[in-house]
């Protein structure tokens, strides 16, 4: 049988399934709950490290006799290792297994945060940030693929969302304490947390111990009957999980009867609509200037006369409740309604800054500039927060068939870091460049962001991941 042919089967087997996909609904359980805060205390360590740059700004600069160059290379390099833990992130998960890759991405996260605090020069410095860059460019990849495969396709969403919500709380802790603590010891925090089992590394690297594989992954090992063991234990002892048990094995077969998967034969013509999604809404959630505010908020706050201290705090307040609004709103609403309203929230906050920056720059409301910085600034940050900062991965996470998850996942990770890389490197240098200026470029990236949601991005809320990916191969039929 020719490759051609073994592909058409292929689709045919999915179109197939795709009517005898409906699983019943599970309740949720102790084991889900469990498993996903297992899991997203790795995110937690995300928003440490995305806070931290932030607040360690004018400590780390005037310790060290850092120039703006050299601190704006030290914040990019967390993305740039980012860069290098997404190329791995999705084979390593394939190898070693989704809780393996998460124990893996803990030991750079430690020794990261251990080479920043005791950093004596600019090498270690940036060799920590690296190091935990490449830990975060794993867990970006692993922790929203292991959520959305362990848990029922009704609360999906939400679960996956919980990554973002423990980002928000890793942002916020740093938000708050870095105003009263040195920057050494900020990083210290890091590890005092996790020793005193509060939340993070170490936490997750113990209790990974007591929560299962990904039954899906499992599955396409042809470990059968851990693949049936894990989904019971997920599901409760009295759940009937035959049904689902079957579909993972029927779609497993049909994969294992194609082509195996290449990173090229991501580039054919029946996963193009999958690829130009996963890409588009990473590149869309980048070049919207997210990672650029994030990192480096305490500047855009003193550029706009209005005082860092102040506003950390106050983003440390609502960052925690608008992501549980996230949450709530990604099974009410459906990922596409929330993405396209969070997409224009951030389209008319980036317009405010602008006009604030502009109105500025002639002499105009000099004394409403500070207030206008901090609305702006709050407002593009909560948009992010209920959609764009969490709903790419939910829906990277869905749209890939299991043949070619290793593939795409690194593609589409990779493209997010390489971005966001580029974004952090520049970001303090556009805003010295032209602050109004820099707002409307992310003003006209948001605007065409919605057009881009509105045309390409299918509703995926309810729909089991067989389902989702089945689709999308119709969509070409």
């Amino acid at each position: 049988m020719t490759m051609s042919e073994n592909q058409r089967n292929l689709e045919a087997g999915l179109l197939l399934n795709k009517n005898r996909n409906d699983i019943n609904e599970c309740r949720i359980t102790v084991a889900v709950l469990f498993s996903t805060f297992v899991a997203v205390c790795g995110s937690f360590c995300f928003g440490c490290a995305l806070g931290y740059s932030s607040m360690a700004q004018t400590g780390i600069i005037n310790d060290l006799g850092l120039s703006v160059a050299q601190y704006s290379m030290f914040g990019s390099f967390m993305t740039f290792g980012g860069m290098f833990g997404a190329i791995f992130s999705g084979k390593v998960a394939d190898l070693i297994g989704r809780k393996g890759t998460m124990w893996f991405a803990q030991v750079f996260c430690i020794a990261g945060w251990l080479a920043i605090a005791f950093a004596q020069d600019t090498i270690w410095l940036d060799a920590g940030r690296f190091s935990t860059g490449f830990a975060v460019g794993l867990f970006s990849y692993v922790i929203p693929v292991y959520i959305a495969e362990i848990t029922p396709k009704h609360v999906r969403g939400a679960f996956v969302f919980a990554n973002q919500l423990m980002q928000s709380c890793g942002c916020s802790l740093y938000y708050v304490i870095g105003n009263f603590v040195h920057w050494r010891h900020l990083a210290l925090i890091v590890l005092w947390v996790n020793f005193s089992g509060l939340i993070p590394c170490i936490l997750q690297v113990v209790t990974l111990f007591f929560i299962p594989e990904s039954p899906r992954l499992l599955g396409k090992w042809g470990r059968e009957k851990e693949c049936r063991a894990s989904l019971q234990l997920l599901r409760g002892d009295d759940a009937d999980v035959s049904e689902e048990a079957n579909s993972i094995k029927e779609t497993m077969a049909l994969f294992d009867q194609g082509p195996k998967s290449k990173i090229m034969d991501l580039f054919q013509r029946r996963y193009a609509p999958s690829l130009v999604i996963g890409v588009g809404l990473m590149l869309l959630q980048q070049l919207s200037g997210s990672s650029g505010i994030m990192f480096y908020v305490g500047s855009v706050f003193d550029k706009g006369g209005f005082p860092s201290s102040i506003g950390s705090m106050i983003l440390a307040v609502i960052m925690i409740p608008k992501a549980i609004l996230g949450l709530i709103l990604v099974e009410k609403m459906g990922r596409r309604p929330l993405l396209l309203a969070s997409t224009s929230g951030m389209c008319l906050f980036s317009l405010f800054l602008a006009f604030s920056f502009s109105f500025r720059s002639y002499g105009m409301l000099d004394e409403l500039t500070p207030i206008f910085t901090c609305i702006g600034v709050v407002g593009f940050l909560s948009s992010f927060a209920i959609g764009m900062g969490g709903l790419p991965w939910i829906i990277m996470s869905e749209i890939f068939p299991m043949n070619v998850k290793v593939s795409a996942g690194t593609l589409v990770t990779l493209a997010n870091w390489s971005f966001s890389w580029i974004v952090a490197l520049a970001y303090n240098f556009m805003l010295e460049w032209n602050a109004s200026g820099t707002f409307l470029i992310f003003f006209s990236i948001c605007a065409a962001g919605i057009a881009f949601i509105y045309a390409m991005v299918p509703e995926t809320k309810g729909r089991t991941l067989e389902d989702i990916q089945a689709s999308l191969t119709d969509f070409l039929q």
